[in-house]
C-alpha cells in the first residue's frame, strides 16, 4: 500500500457499487476522521522497524524468500485480489455471511470512510520515520503486483493494507459478533496476503495488526464513532434478513486457503 493509503480514489471505487450519488456523498467526510490530533501516537506504541543484523530483520528476509514459492498458486491469486483495499467489505462477504454494498449499507460505509483518515494517520507517521525498504528491494523475488516507482518509494513498515484490513475486521466483528471468528480470520489473512504478495515484510504485517488495534482502541473514545456504530449495527441487523448470501462452494474454497499458514 502506498503511503497515502485509503485515498479518495479508493473511496470512489468502494462506493461505485452503490452509485454516483453515494460516491459523492461518502467522498466528503471530515479529513480529520473521528480522532484528529487526539489519535494515539502509533509510532510511540509500535515496536521499531527491524534493522540489519537483528533477528527480526533476518526473519523477514527468510519469510520473503520462502513465500516466493507460492507464486501462481491459488493463495497467490487471493493475495493479488486482496491488493485492492477498496474491496475490503466485498472480500469479507464469506466471513460476514452476506454480501454488503455501500448502497445497501450506507451507515457502515460512513463508519469505514470516516475511520480511514484515522488509519492513514496511524500508518503514515511511522512509515515516514522508519522509511524501511520493501522486501523485494532487499532480496530478488517476484511480487503479485507491478513493481512501480510509486510502490518502491512507499515505505514498508507498518503495512497500511494490514492496518486497514485489521481495523475493518475489528469493526465488523463488533457489528456481527456471532461471525467474529470468521471475520477476524479473514482480516488476518488479508494482511498475510501482503507477505505472500511480497510487498511487505513479515514484521510489517505483524505491526499492521497491532496498528489496527491501536486505531480501533482510539476510535472507541469518540462519541461520534460510537453513535455511528450503533446506527450501523441496526442497519446490518436488518440487512441480515434480506442480503444476498455468498456462494457456499466459493466460501469453502476461500476458508481452505486462508486456513493454511504462510509461515511454514
Amino acid at each position: 500500500m502506498n503511503r497515502i493509503t485509503i485515498s479518495l480514489a479508493a473511496v470512489a471505487a468502494l462506493a461505485a457499487v452503490g452509485g454516483t450519488a453515494l460516491a459523492q456523498q461518502q467522498a466528503k467526510p471530515a479529513p480529520s476522521g473521528y480522532l484528529g490530533e487526539a489519535a494515539p501516537d502509533s509510532y510511540k506504541i509500535l515496536p521499531p522497524a527491524p534493522t540489519p543484523g537483528t533477528i527480526r530483520y533476518q526473519a523477514d528476509r527468510s519469510a520473503f524468500l520462502a513465500t516466493r514459492s507460492l507464486k501462481d498458486s491459488p493463495r497467490w491469486s487471493l493475495a493479488t485480489a486482496d491488493a485492492d483495499e477498496a474491496a475490503i467489505v466485498k472480500d469479507m462477504s464469506c466471513a460476514i455471511g452476506m454480501e454488503l454494498t455501500p448502497q445497501a449499507a450506507p451507515k457502515l460505509t460512513k463508519v469505514l470512510m470516516t475511520a480511514r483518515y484515522d488509519v492513514r494517520r496511524a500508518v503514515n507517521h511511522p512509515k515516514d520515520i522508519y522509511k524501511r525498504q520493501r522486501p523485494y528491494l532487499i532480496d530478488e523475488g517476484d511480487i503479485c503486483v507491478a513493481k512501480t516507482d510509486g510502490l518502491a518509494k512507499s515505505p514498508d513498515y507498518p503495512s497500511g493494507h494490514t492496518t486497514w484490513g485489521w481495523t475493518v475486521g475489528l469493526i465488523l466483528a463488533e457489528l456481527v459478533p456471532d461471525r467474529s471468528t470468521e471475520i477476524l480470520a479473514r482480516a488476518r489473512s488479508f494482511g498475510e496476503s501482503r507477505l505472500i504478495c511480497g510487498v511487505h515484510n513479515m514484521s510489517a504485517v505483524e505491526a499492521g495488526r497491532t496498528n489496527g488495534s491501536i486505531v480501533v482502541a482510539g476510535l472507541h473514545g469518540s462519541a461520534a464513532f460510537r453513535a455511528d456504530m450503533d446506527a450501523a449495527r441496526k442497519e446490518i441487523a436488518a440487512l441480515r434478513k434480506s442480503a444476498k448470501v455468498p456462494d457456499g462452494a466459493a466460501c469453502a474454497a476461500e476458508a481452505e486457503l486462508i486456513g493454511k499458514s504462510p509461515y511454514n
